[in-house]
């Protein structure tokens, strides 16, 4: 995996779900009536050819099948898919292929046929062990059926995945402890775990509005993702990344294209993507709408609705969003290519003085992990 900017990789959105989660603002839809799948996957084939006409060359380290839900798809049309992508780009030998999962029973009984298709990761999002949080989360699956697929998803590929989510209405420290401690021991190589965010145009954001959702307070969720650090590293899963834990040589290669800066192509309705092209940035982003996304994709081969160059300085604060993510940094001499001007050492002098950045040997910015709680005002700060 290059871990220099150069690496690429392709995102390909599914928006269909089961059901909608309160919590989630991502660009998801459950579908009623009758639907065409082949015809659908041709119009990801066709974007595919579109995009990769404007990025020849590319030589693709990872496929990320993301959603929505993807393992509601039929392996058939995940082959189709990879199909495409390796027949438009080059395919590392080594790509890193994952597909996200939902825990039901029936998704699980597709395992094996995604892997045959050619899906060599899973992430599962399983986001409680606890039924009554599970019934809050708005999640189909029960505790039970999220292990089963767990232990049958590590007999079937390699490397797993699996998210959680805590900080969340009346959840107390204790609780979080026990049910952290139950994860780890489940987990192969690698995890997520997400502190709960309300997000604007979810039904959690109406109730939290309303008075209805009691959050818990800044101090019990710093508390949370400080014993989120302890019991991972000493169970020998650190922090690599704010939110994602791993064993060596198990981090997710897939969003490490997307945190140190790379290239990558956005497949789908809602994906964005971060193109070179004739050697200038492009920030891309699809249509949301499933049907008007594949309507647009049938008349012109893509579905974008921006498609927008970006100026050094804009690239430049992307990569400082992006990379201060890691425990690993930024590099102060990429940053200047990028942004055409360096960081200002005043900054770097002062937040290094609050002990909320360091410099590391290689010569890599970091934020510290006193600085992590305050991660997006560090940012602001490097930034200005």
């Amino acid at each position: 995996m290059r871990l220099d900017g150069t690496s690429f990789g392709v995102y390909v959105h599914w928006p269909f779900c089961a059901a909608k989660c309160p919590y989630c603002d991502f660009n998801s839809h459950v579908h009623r009536g009758p639907f065409d799948e082949a015809a659908f996957v041709r119009a990801y084939v066709r974007e595919i050819e579109t995009t990769a006409a404007r990025t020849p060359g590319g030589s693709v380290d990872s496929v990320f099948f993301g959603g929505g839900t993807p393992s509601l798809m039929d392996p058939a049309s995940v082959g189709t898919i990879l199909e495409a992508i390796a027949a438009c780009w080059s395919m590392d030998k080594k790509a890193e292929i994952t597909l996200e999962a939902n825990p039901t029973s029936v998704e699980a009984g597709r395992f094996a046929g995604f892997a045959a298709a050619g899906v060599n990761r899973l992430s599962i999002g399983i986001q409680s062990l606890r039924p009554e949080a599970l019934t809050a989360l708005g999640r189909q699956h029960t505790a039970n059926e999220a292990v089963r697929a767990l232990e049958l998803a590590q007999t079937v590929f390699d490397r797993t995945s699996f998210d959680l989510i805590y900080a969340r209405p009346g959840q107390s420290l204790d609780d979080w402890r026990y049910e952290l401690t139950e994860a780890l021991a489940l987990t192969r190589g690698h995890i997520s775990l997400y502190q709960l965010t309300i997000e604007a145009g979810t039904r959690y954001f109406d109730l939290y509005q309303a008075g209805k959702l009691a959050m818990p307070d800044s101090d019990l969720a710093a508390d949370m993702f400080d014993l989120t650090q302890e019991l991972c590293a000493a169970t020998g899963l650190p922090a690599y990344e704010i939110s994602n834990h791993a064993r060596p040589g198990q981090q997710s290669r897939h969003n490490l294209v997307y945190w140190t800066y790379g290239q990558y192509a956005g497949i789908g309705p809602g994906a964005h993507g971060r193109l070179l092209i004739e050697g200038e940035r492009h920030a891309t982003a699809a249509l949301k709408a499933p049907a008007a996304w594949a309507e647009q994709v049938n008349r012109q081969g893509h579905g974008l609705e921006t498609d927008e160059r970006l100026q050094p300085g804009e690239a430049g604060d992307e990569y400082l969003v992006m990379g201060l993510r890691l425990k690993t940094g930024i590099s102060p001499r990429r940053y200047q290519e990028l942004a055409g001007r360096p960081l200002q050492s005043a900054q770097i002098d002062e937040l290094t003085g609050t002990g909320f950045v360091e410099i590391l040997s290689n010569g890599n910015l970091r934020v510290t992990d006193q600085g992590w709680p305050v991660l997006d005002a560090v940012v602001a700060d490097l930034a200005a």
